[in-house]
C-alpha cells in the first residue's frame, strides 16, 4: 500500500469518527468510532503496519508523546495540581476499586496468573500492558501476553462511551445552573480560567524568561526548540535515576511541563502556538489504534470470557469506590466516575472526549470556558495518575508475581 494511501484511509477514519460523535453530540466518542472501524480494516484489508506505512513509526509517534506530555503540563500550573488534591484522591480510590474487586471476582473464576496478568493493564496504559505481557511470555504463558495487549485494547471500548455520558451529565447540570446564575465555584474559575485566557488571546508573546528578547523572534522552531529541550531534560533525569529508581520520562515530562511553564521558560499550549498541536495529537491517536493490530478475531474469541469479566469488573470497582469519596469530598458521582474512567485510556483520550463533549453541549464560549475549567484539568490529571504514573509502578511491582505454567 503506498504512503498516500495509507494516510488517506487512516485520515478518512479519523473523520468520520468526528462526523458521528458531532452527528450523536459527543454520544459516541470519535475514539470509539475510529477504534471499532481501524479494528474491521485490521481485519479485512489494511495492512498490519499501516500507520508506519503512512509515515508514523513508532519513534515518531514517542516524539509526538514528549511533545504532547510537555505541551500538557504547562496546561497545569503547580498551584493548579495542589488545589486538584481531590481528583488524585479520587483517582487514586478508583484505582484501589478496580484492584480489590478484580481480584475477589478474579479468583473466584480464574486462575492466579490471569489476575495478576490483567490487573495493571486494567489501570490503563499501553505500558503497562508491555510489562506484563512480556512477563508472561517469559514465564511461558504466550497467551496471557495476548491477554495484557488485548485488555489495553479492548477497554476503551467501554470507557470512550461511558466517559461521554457521565461528562455529557455532568456538562448539562453545571450548565444549567450557570444558566440559572447559581453556579459559583472558586476553584474552577479562579486560575485555570487565566491560563485559557493566556492560551486563546495573546499572540506569540515572549515567555517571562525571554521577556527582553523582542516577540518576532518567538519563532515556530524556537517553541519546538524550547519543548524538546524540557523532553529531553526529562528523559536525561529518567536515565540518571535508573540506577536508583525507574521513573517514567513521560512522568517527568509532565512535571517538567508544569516547572517550565511556571518558570516562565515555556508559554501556556506552547505546541498550539507552533502550528503542531493538531499533527501531534493525530499521530499519537494512530500510534494508539496501532495496537489494534494485534487483535485477531481468533484472540478475541478464546480470550472473550475473561476479557469481558475482567473489564466490567474494573468498572464496576472504580465506580462503587470513586463515588464514595466522591461524595465524601463533595463531588458529583458524574464527575468522580468520570475521573476514574482515565484509568481505562489515559492522554489523549480524556482531553479529546473532554472537549468534545464540550463542543456539543454549547456554541458559547464564555460556557464553553467555564466547562473547560471545570472538566478538563480534573480528566487531564486523573488520567496522568492511573495511566502514566500508578499503573507503570504497579506493573513493576506485579510482573515478579508470575509464577509460570501451573
Amino acid at each position: 500500500m503506498p504512503q498516500m494511501m495509507a494516510l488517506v484511509l487512516l485520515l478518512i477514519i479519523l473523520y468520520l469518527g468526528d462526523i458521528v460523535s458531532t452527528r450523536t453530540k459527543a454520544w459516541v466518542p470519535s475514539m470509539f468510532v475510529c477504534a471499532v472501524l481501524i479494528l474491521l480494516g485490521y481485519w479485512s484489508f489494511f495492512p498490519k503496519d499501516i500507520v508506519a506505512r503512512a509515515g508514523i513509526p513508532d519513534v515518531v509517534a514517542i516524539m509526538f508523546m514528549y511533545l504532547l506530555i510537555v505541551n500538557m503540563g504547562t496546561l497545569l500550573s503547580v498551584k493548579e495540581l495542589l488545589r486538584q488534591w481531590k481528583t488524585i484522591l479520587i483517582s487514586m480510590s478508583g484505582i484501589v476499586g478496580i484492584i480489590i474487586v478484580a481480584i475477589i471476582i478474579g479468583y473466584l473464576f480464574f486462575d492466579y496468573n490471569t489476575v495478576i496478568v490483567a490487573i495493571p493493564p486494567l489501570v490503563g496504559g499501553i505500558v503497562s500492558a508491555i510489562i506484563m505481557a512480556d512477563g508472561a511470555k517469559t514465564a511461558g504463558l504466550d497467551s496471557l501476553a495476548v491477554f495484557a495487549i488485548l485488555i489495553y485494547v479492548m477497554q476503551g471500548f467501554v470507557g470512550y462511551p461511558l466517559t461521554s455520558i457521565m461528562l455529557k451529565r455532568e456538562g448539562r447540570k453545571v450548565l444549567q445552573k450557570y444558566r440559572a446564575g447559581t453556579w459559583s465555584s472558586v476553584d474552577d474559575t479562579k486560575g485555570q480560567l487565566d491560563n485559557k485566557e493566556d492560551i486563546t488571546t495573546d499572540v506569540n508573546p515572549m515567555p517571562r524568561l525571554f521577556a527582553k528578547v523582542p516577540v518576532s523572534y518567538n519563532s515556530t522552531y524556537f517553541i519546538f526548540l524550547r519543548i524538546a529541550i524540557v523532553g529531553f531534560l526529562a528523559y536525561f533525569c529518567s536515565e540518571v535515576l535508573k540506577p536508583v529508581v525507574s521513573v517514567s520520562p513521560f512522568v517527568l515530562c509532565l512535571l517538567f511541563g508544569v516547572i517550565a511553564s511556571s518558570l516562565g521558560f515555556l508559554e501556556r499550549h506552547p505546541l498550539k502556538k507552533a502550528g503542531g498541536f493538531g499533527l501531534a495529537v493525530m499521530g499519537l491517536m494512530l500510534f494508539i489504534f496501532n495496537t489494534l493490530s494485534r487483535a485477531t478475531p481468533q484472540m478475541l474469541v478464546g480470550l472473550i470470557t475473561p476479557l469481558v469479566v475482567f473489564i466490567l469488573t474494573a468498572v464496576v470497582g472504580m465506580f462503587i469506590f470513586s463515588v464514595i469519596v466522591g461524595w465524601v469530598l463533595k463531588v458529583s458521582k458524574e464527575m468522580a466516575f468520570s475521573i476514574a474512567l482515565t484509568a481505562l485510556y489515559g492522554f489523549p483520550a480524556d482531553y479529546i472526549i473532554t472537549t468534545e463533549v464540550i463542543n456539543n453541549l454549547t456554541n458559547d464560549q464564555t460556557e464553553k470556558d467555564m466547562l473547560t475549567s471545570h472538566m478538563l484539568p480534573p480528566m487531564l490529571i486523573g488520567g496522568f495518575i492511573s495511566v502514566t504514573i500508578v499503573s507503570v509502578v504497579l506493573a513493576g511491582i506485579m510482573v515478579n508475581m508470575i509464577t509460570g505454567p501451573l
